[in-house]
């Protein structure tokens, strides 16, 4: 085996993300501090064409430095919308037809691996899913834990029982693109 030359790669440019289809899927990140775990959900974002990243409250927003260091251009490519708190960001996706989830360990959450989406159809009411990623130390708000569809958690063994919010987001945005994308729940 031989690792691919940047060239090799067939990446497009963000004028060819910004047209092409996305994920159903929109990030928020509700008062989320650190610079870095900012972008590094922007790159991530980018890797699987997510719809929008909202940030939240405290949250950073570009452009800035240390958003760029870890989101080396996803800042730009993906699309991001700023609100003063997470609870109004919900609520308008809400109003928009999305279904949204907190991310957090909460009394009868869904285990992350058991999470069935519906299928989204022409003329479906639904017109996509948000996830909802919390303070690096407070997790999400639980006034935005009451006002979401459900909870996801991801399962953990060790003796911690937390993960840094960045590798959350990678882990739970893989799984939407794996049900949505390559079980061909999406329209195309």
């Amino acid at each position: 085996m031989r690792k691919l030359r940047t060239i090799e790669m067939n990446r497009i440019s963000v004028e060819e993300f910004k047209e092409a289809e996305k994920l159903p899927l929109i990030v928020v990140l509700d008062d989320v501090r650190s610079m870095y775990n900012i972008g590094s959900v922007f790159r991530t974002s980018d890797a699987f064409r997510v719809e929008a990243v909202y940030l939240c409250g405290i949250t950073g927003t570009p452009p800035h430095p240390e958003i760029h260091k870890t989101a080396l251009g996803g800042e730009d490519s993906v699309n991001w919308k700023y609100f003063p708190t997470a609870l109004e960001a919900v609520r308008e996706l809400k109003d928009n037809g999305y279904h949204v989830f907190a991310i957090e360990q909460c009394e009868g959450s869904t285990l992350l691996p058991e999470l069935q989406l519906e299928p989204i159809t022409e003329g479906s009411q639904l017109r996509g899913y948000a996830v909802v990623f919390g303070n690096e130390v407070k997790g999400v708000h639980q006034e935005v834990i009451d006002e979401c569809h459900g909870c996801l958690e991801i399962p953990q063994f060790g003796t911690k029982h937390s993960m840094n919010v960045s590798v959350t987001a990678g882990i739970v945005i893989w799984e939407f693109a794996r049900k949505l994308l390559l079980n061909h729940t999406v329209p195309k």
